[in-house]
């Protein structure tokens, strides 16, 4: 019951945000300002950042202006990163400031990675005090780490406090910290010491300190650990919020769960992208321009022509066994085909593996093995379909159907291994292994698959 419930309510969701959609660029192109003003009170800010992604660029600007200070501060802190720079690039020079400055650090420095250094230069010199300072700081961090996606904006505490006291400090800072579900226990030095939750805080009596209630063994990272390894802490300890120490164990930021979401989507995506042989880096594929589209997809394919030239130029050394055997050439896309299906059937789990660090305890060679005997045992199962099929419905002879049905449980353990190899090895050498393992797995299959094809039917056939 609960769960069609919650697929009632999501379904009504999504039929409301496209109305919301349409109906907001249809008044927009009658002119109706105050309509469409009307439209987006009761709409939450990221329903809003979403229909104003589904605008032509001209009308974006307006739908955004139509929204109060408070609320455009949060719609554009959801809008997609390409939307972001379309924006600024049209807003006056006052209007960028009075959004820029009222963001919170780690989203203004999401947004300066990805404008030209001119422009962040001048932003940043035009910034408060202390936003300048806070977001200098993540600036200060290189690129993927941990010191670059936190936010300074948190609670620390000292653990001489009773509770009653940490309730009402709590209630006069809530406004300048992005996170009130975890408070961080820090001694005179700033280092971190401990962790209370906002549920220990509530149950406990007044009078109890914090010294008495909090965690001492408290999880954290330092500010050079990579966001990926952030990002799988908070998924195996089940956090809202990861505590971020400098080398002197000091606290300096919070990595807080939203942005960890956005990090795990950008993630999938690269590696899906990269796993179709397209080099991406995780932004919008349908916001990027074509000429950058084509060039992302043009490197792999240039790479699978060559292939295939080299896979044709096989097939043209054996034109003495072709001649007298021409219904050979029949079965080659079956096998080349099927084989590119088990290699990206093995390299696709292994990649997902190394990600997730499932199979980290595993080991290499396992994995590989296991892998090898799969592709033996899918080879057997469809290498007795495809004899069938060359003998009874293609009436090939029975040593051509043979040829074929062995041909293929040797490219389907070729494919297996070299599916689950490559990633590794690929890693080893510090390239991306999803990115890097789709070509050279066709490769492998096309060229080593032909000629163990032609290998074992010149064997069988005696030619």
């Amino acid at each position: 019951m609960t769960e069609n419930l919650t697929s009632i309510q999501t379904g009504l969701r999504s039929e409301l945000r496209q109305l919301v959609r349409s109906q907001l660029k249809l008044l927009l192109e009658q002119g109706n300002l105050e309509g469409a003003k009307s439209l987006l009170i009761p709409v939450l800010p990221v329903d809003i950042a979403e229909a104003i992604e589904g605008l032509p660029e001209s009308m974006q600007v307006i739908a955004f202006r139509l929204l109060s200070k408070a609320e455009a501060i949060e719609v554009y802190e959801h809008l997609d990163t390409t939307v972001q720079q379309a924006l600024i690039q049209q807003f006056k020079q006052q209007e960028v400031l009075d959004i820029v400055d009222k963001m919170s650090p780690d989203d203004r420095v999401r947004l300066f990675d990805e404008l030209p250094a001119k422009i962040v230069r001048r932003l940043l010199s035009q910034l408060s005090s202390g936003e300048r300072q806070s977001t200098a700081l993540l600036l200060g961090y290189e690129e993927g780490t941990a010191g670059r996606i936190m936010t300074p904006e948190y609670i620390s505490l000292k653990e001489n406090l009773t509770l009653a006291e940490t309730l009402k400090r709590i209630r006069s800072l809530a406004n300048a910290s992005e996170v009130v579900y975890y408070l961080y226990v820090t001694d005179a030095s700033r280092q971190l010491t401990g962790i209370v939750s906002l549920r220990d805080l509530v149950i406990c009596e007044p009078e109890t300190t914090l010294g008495e209630i909090m965690t001492r063994d408290v999880v954290c990272v330092h500010t050079d650990t990579d966001e990926v390894e952030v990002a799988r802490m908070i998924q195996r300890y089940d956090l809202l919020a990861l505590p971020v120490v400098d080398r002197e164990q000091r606290l300096v930021g919070v990595v807080t769960v939203d942005d960890i979401l956005d990090i795990l989507q950008q993630e999938a995506t690269k590696d899906i992208y990269a796993i179709g042989g397209l080099q991406s880096d995780g932004d919008n594929y349908f916001q990027t321009d074509l000429i950058t589209v084509v060039r992302k997809r043009v490197l792999w394919l240039l790479v699978l022509l060559l292939t295939n030239t080299v896979t044709g130029t096989i097939i043209k050394t054996q034109t003495g066994i072709i001649e007298k055997m021409a219904i050979l050439t029949a079965f080659i896309p079956l096998l080349t085909g099927t084989g590119g299906n088990v290699g990206a059937q093995s390299s696709t789990v292994v990649i997902r593996g190394l990600n997730t660090d499932e199979i980290r305890t595993i080991g290499s060679a396992k994995i590989i093995f296991r892998e090898g005997l799969a592709g033996i045992l899918l080879g057997v199962i469809l290498g007795a379909l495809a004899a069938f099929w060359a003998y009874f419905l293609l009436h090939a002879n029975i040593a051509v159907a043979i040829s074929v049905g062995i041909s293929l449980i040797g490219i389907a353990l070729l494919a297996a291994v070299a599916g689950s190899t490559l990633p590794f090895l690929f890693q080893s050498l510090g390239l991306d292994p999803a990115l890097m393992s789709a070509p050279f797995i066709t490769t492998a299959v096309d060229v080593l698959g032909v000629l163990i094809y032609f290998t074992i039917a010149r064997m069988i056939l005696n030619l």
